[in-house]
């Protein structure tokens, strides 16, 4: 007898961990009820923020001069560094609550709260190929005029991107820029 209530309550954990780890895979929570879990957009073909429901990874700018970076996603965190230029280009690959990971150009990563961030779209020219200047198009083709060519590091506002060029511009320049040629956008993004 005793053997059989062994044999059923094994089962029984066997089949709860079954269910939590089908719940957990589908994105729910057993502790929170069906209506309350953020679900993905339809229109969205990669993984989500489960915070924010936008997609993750996703690039947006620094929105303050000073932006703290954190170790960890609280304030208990230490600060690992802090940005002083507003417009920067960071890529956001996780969330947690109000707080984003970020990575920056030169890959380090850490924690921002997110209001820190604007979904304005920029980028730095080039900042992997030092010393290699970007030509700056008057057209979305190489057979364009030239109209400047910009340093790595520069940076400016992206305002569209059809896959393969980016509008590309600032206070002092406007133009073209092969879209691979930016830290900002994704190979291929469409940007509107």
């Amino acid at each position: 007898m005793r053997k059989d209530w062994l044999r059923d309550r094994s089962k029984l954990r066997e089949m709860m961990c079954v269910l939590a780890f089908g719940l957990l895979a589908a994105g729910l929570s057993p502790g929170m009820p069906a209506s309350a879990q953020q679900s993905a957009p339809a229109e969205s073909t990669g993984p989500v923020g489960r915070t924010s429901g936008l997609p993750v990874p996703r690039f947006v700018s620094l929105k303050a001069d000073k932006v703290n970076v954190r170790s960890g996603p609280t304030r208990d965190h230490g600060v690992a560094w802090v940005f002083t230029r507003a417009g920067l280009p960071v890529e956001i690959t996780a969330e947690f609550e109000t707080w984003r990971r970020i990575r920056d150009s030169e890959g380090a990563e850490g924690w921002v709260y997110h209001s820190m961030l604007s979904s304005r779209r920029t980028a730095l020219v080039s900042p992997w190929k030092g010393g290699e200047p970007a030509p700056l198009h008057s057209e979305p083709s190489t057979s364009s005029s030239v109209k400047a060519k910009l340093e790595p590091g520069v940076l400016g506002r992206v305002e569209q991107c059809d896959g393969k060029w980016c509008h590309f511009f600032d206070k002092d320049f406007e133009g073209f820029v092969e879209q691979e040629r930016l830290w900002g956008v994704y190979p291929g993004e469409k940007v509107e």
